[in-house]
């Protein structure tokens, strides 16, 4: 953590202050210390160079959501090189560009490993907070240490510990993240408020519409079996899913996704997901298959749901739009108050 994280912190409990006691540093990161909310007493450990701001209980379903992530994303700890992240991120947030995240304080909601934090960096923002509830935190600050304007924090999304109404942040992103919480539009309404005026926040959502085979055989599977695993056996159990996956991969979608004369095939070929997919490799594959799979809860959002959600939180200039036909992007801004 370096100290310039404060101008941003706020106490999550009564939206206080912090001030940094009791700090072992490392150069400009504080390594180990705590925060204390001058307003009510409250304090929060700083260890291993991340502030640790989560509330004092956790619902059941957040925390069987918070150690399976922690679990993946300490073990996929890295899937692709970052100019990879890059052009993932543009793809998630389009149709805002890398002109939208230049120069721009970023928050990453619910960071995972840090990939899309890095992403932003590179992408020229000039600072990110990467915020995740899991344990993925450690990988994310392993990840982003060489980029001295990236800051991970381990809090809860719904009860951030970052100044809120408005808040300082020119840009929300949060990929794959909300659909997992118990109340994803909750979710979504907590972080606009820590949206500036006339930021903009940019989501990812698993979709309803062409996942309704996944809503009705394998919903059910991963509720019911394969999120209660023990995540190495269901690696292992990715692993075998993945090897016929990647054939069908290879031999059929990324030949028609990348050769002209098999265009035809292309347009005909089922749940054009998988054109996207065949683009990566097996350790790609099977982390997608895994990340499906250990969720304690997925819900697949229709359009009308999605659109819903913009315009409850006040948002002006909403956008959505597929994502290989089976999820939504969706950004929009917030207007200033006399506009809402």
């Amino acid at each position: 953590m370096r100290r310039t994280l404060l101008r941003w912190l706020a106490c999550p409990g009564c939206g206080g202050a912090f001030t940094l006691a009791e700090s072992d540093t490392a150069g400009e990161e504080v390594v180990t210390g705590a925060l204390h909310c001058a307003s009510c007493e409250a304090r929060y450990p700083v260890r291993g160079g991340i502030p640790r701001l989560l509330p004092s209980v956790l619902i059941e379903e957040q925390q069987r959501t918070a150690a399976a992530f922690g679990w993946q994303w300490n073990h996929f700890a890295r899937l692709h090189e970052r100019d990879v992240y890059v052009e993932q991120l543009l793809d998630w947030i389009a149709p805002l560009t890398a002109s939208d995240v230049r120069d721009r304080v970023v928050l990453d909601a619910g960071c995972g490993m840090g990939r899309l934090a890095a992403a932003c960096a590179t992408l020229g923002a000039r600072e990110v907070v990467a915020v995740d509830i899991s344990a993925a935190v450690e990988a994310a600050y392993a990840n982003t240490r060489d980029l001295p304007n990236v800051h991970v924090v381990q809090a809860d999304l719904t009860a951030l510990p970052l100044r809120r109404d408005p808040g300082p942040f020119e840009l929300i992103v949060s990929i794959g993240v909300l659909h997992h919480l118990p109340e994803p539009e909750a979710g979504f309404a907590a972080l606009v408020r820590h949206l500036t005026v006339g930021g903009t926040i940019a989501v990812w959502l698993y979709g309803y519409e062409n996942n309704e085979w996944l809503v009705r055989y394998v919903d059910g599977v991963r509720r019911r079996l394969t999120s209660r695993l023990p995540y190495r056996a269901l690696a292992a159990l990715s692993v075998a899913l993945a090897l016929p996956l990647e054939a069908v991969l290879r031999l059929v979608y990324a030949p028609a996704d990348r050769w002209t004369a098999l265009r035809a095939l292309k347009r005909r070929l089922p749940y054009p997901y998988l054109l996207w997919l065949s683009r990566y490799g097996f350790h790609h594959t099977r982390h997608v298959i895994f990340d499906h799979l250990v969720a304690p809860k997925a819900e697949y959002l229709t359009r009308q749901t999605v659109e819903a959600w913009f315009a409850h939180a006040g948002l002006r200039d909403t956008t959505i739009t597929p994502r290989n036909a089976n999820s939504w992007r969706g950004c929009g801004r917030r207007p200033a108050p006399a506009q809402a």
